[in-house]
């Protein structure tokens, strides 16, 4: 072997490591954080740019976790608090609901009883909210309106059910349907997504995850969407420009448009009319295809339909005049158009009234 082998061995070394490493697949992003999963954590990844589609939402609550209408039946009676008693044991005990029982003998947060005081226990059907089920499936499950549930149980704004607690199921008991027959007579009601019944249950210790202003992957649907900041300044024309083709309210054929619509040119910024917090976002619903609803504070909801590409998912909180989506003809779209709602609670308001005059 002469005296220089050892050199040129080296040499073709070096080569062939660097001639490899050019085979090897290069990565341009970090591996996610886990650090949002939680649903008591801050979810604020990377904000995705405005013409790059958001990550498709996880499935809606009330498609990941349908619900089994088990609800107890109990008798109206009365019950005499021992020493230990609390509110919810007391419930436990007769299976009724712990804020049923408050409201019917007048209790106020925190709701303190002492031994030896008589209370009511109102009789009805009452279910036991599993986590992750959301007021549209439980309502589904047992064909009831959403809405009928928020009143005979006193629900209030954001709405959000907490598990382990009974709700009382308004309505008298009714045949049971099959899985089939429930899916055949649903249909998704804008007005329920607005009064949270998309949200999913969550247990007594853990805080919705709060809104932040950019992701990059879904929130799990197990996660409920915390309240957006109070409304502030007037609500914003959801397009730049454009002429309202479809005006609120009856048409001459006897339909209803809970909205406006508006024609613009294909791929149009659609805005965000307010600060907000996005809580639903589908590719294709019923008539208006693409859409974003974004919940803003005081109550009120924006809907934004017949969009062609959507750029924000659920959870994700937008700035006034931030685009959301862009324009586009699905659904029944009659042109490129967008479909455009203001609600306040459950109930739509004709977005003129309360947009800028032109």
């Amino acid at each position: 072997m002469t005296q220089g082998g050892p050199a040129m061995r080296m040499i073709t070394l070096v080569f062939l490591v660097f001639g490899l490493s050019g085979c090897i697949p290069q990565t341009d992003y970090a591996r996610p954080s886990d650090a949002g999963s939680s649903p008591t954590a801050d979810y604020d990844p990377p904000r995705p740019q405005d013409d790059v589609p958001a990550p498709p939402s996880a499935p809606p609550a009330w498609e990941a976790r349908p619900v089994t209408p088990d609800a107890r039946t109990i008798a109206e009676s009365s019950y005499i608090v021992r020493p230990g008693d609390t509110l919810r044991g007391i419930a436990d005990k007769t299976g009724s609901g712990s804020e049923i029982i408050a409201r019917a003998n007048g209790l106020d947060s925190p709701f303190t009883i002492r031994a030896g005081q008589q209370l009511r226990i109102p009789g009805g059907r009452y279910h036991l909210v599993r986590p992750g089920e959301s007021g549209i499936a439980i309502a589904r499950a047992y064909g009831v309106r959403w809405s009928d549930i928020v009143t005979a149980n006193d629900l209030v704004e954001p709405y959000v059910l907490r598990s382990g607690r009974r709700i009382l199921i308004p309505g008298g008991i009714r045949p049971p349907q099959t899985l089939a027959e429930r899916a055949a007579a649903f249909k998704i009601d804008l007005g329920d997504i607005a009064t949270g019944g998309g949200e999913p249950a969550i247990p007594d210790n853990v805080r919705p995850v709060r809104p932040a202003s950019s992701v990059t992957r879904a929130l799990p649907s197990t996660a409920a969407v915390g309240a957006p900041s109070p409304l502030s300044g007037p609500f914003l024309w959801p397009v730049a420009s454009g002429r309202v083709v479809k005006r609120f309210g009856g048409g001459a054929s006897g339909e209803r448009n809970d909205g406006i619509k508006i024609a613009v040119p294909l791929g149009t910024p659609i805005r965000a009319a307010a600060d907000g917090v996005v809580i639903y976002t589908t590719d294709s619903i019923a008539g208006l295809g693409g859409l974003v609803m974004v919940r803003h504070g005081n109550g009120w909801t924006s809907v934004y339909g017949h969009a062609s590409r959507i750029v924000v998912t659920r959870g994700q909180a937008v700035k006034r005049g931030q685009t959301i989506a862009l324009s586009g003809d699905t659904g029944f779209a009659d042109r490129p158009e967008v479909h455009f709602e203001l609600r306040q609670g459950r109930t739509p308001v004709d977005p003129l009234s309360k947009l800028p005059s032109r």
